[in-house]
């Protein structure tokens, strides 16, 4: 169970995984969002986010994992199984294609949640007005295929327990202004939805 009396209780870290794809994009994303949540949603998270692996038993101590990468994805058994005991008990997982990955991960959702269906979030859903109104759902900040941005979830005892973000490339939106030369309008959107998404992952409880 995650609880706010373990030492990372108000921290994020990035989640290795195995399969060869690049969990380590984005490197300034986190960073810049821990930065942004710390001044307008009064979060006290250390500035430089830790790594985890996902069959490691630390990722118990964080609240929210985060997820990226543009290939493919490979869980064990052994890892599918702690992250289903993570997220069951309390946990939050955000996985945010940067292009790529959805093709590698959906077969992994399926492995890691084979009785759940994952369903688009209704607008409706907390996590766009949490904190920052998002009336018309996810923002769109990078082209990709040129389609519509889409916020999936599994869904456990009525909370959102893991995120899929596609078409939209959050993280990338997160980085460093010189990296992809956004506008800072498009920026701004990206933390915005960043910080509810942590806003919600942080309070949450079942």
């Amino acid at each position: 169970m995650i609880t706010l009396g373990n030492l990372n209780a108000q921290n994020l870290a990035v989640l290795q995984y195995e399969g060869g794809g690049d969990w380590y994009s984005n490197p300034t994303a986190l960073k810049n969002l821990i930065q942004f949540c710390n001044a307008e949603i009064n979060t006290k998270m250390n500035l430089e986010p830790q790594t985890v692996s996902a069959d490691d038993p630390e990722i118990f101590e964080y609240p929210m994992l985060h997820m990226t990468g543009h290939g493919n994805v490979v869980f064990s058994k052994e890892t599918l199984q702690n992250l289903r005991t993570y997220l069951l008990g309390g946990g939050f997982l955000h996985i945010d294609d940067n292009y790529g990955m959805k093709p590698f991960i959906l077969p992994q959702i399926k492995n890691l949640f084979p009785n759940m269906k994952l369903t688009e979030v209704p607008l409706n859903h907390p996590i766009y007005d949490i904190h920052f109104k998002f009336p018309e759902g996810l923002p769109k900040i990078h082209e990709h295929d040129g389609l519509a941005p889409k916020a999936m979830g599994i869904f456990h005892k009525n909370k959102l327990v893991l995120l899929f973000t596609y078409e939209s490339d959050l993280g990338d939106g997160w980085e460093d202004s010189e990296v992809h030369n956004d506008p800072e309008t498009v920026r701004e959107k990206a933390l915005k939805m960043g910080a509810n998404i942590v806003k919600y992952a942080f309070e949450k409880s079942f």
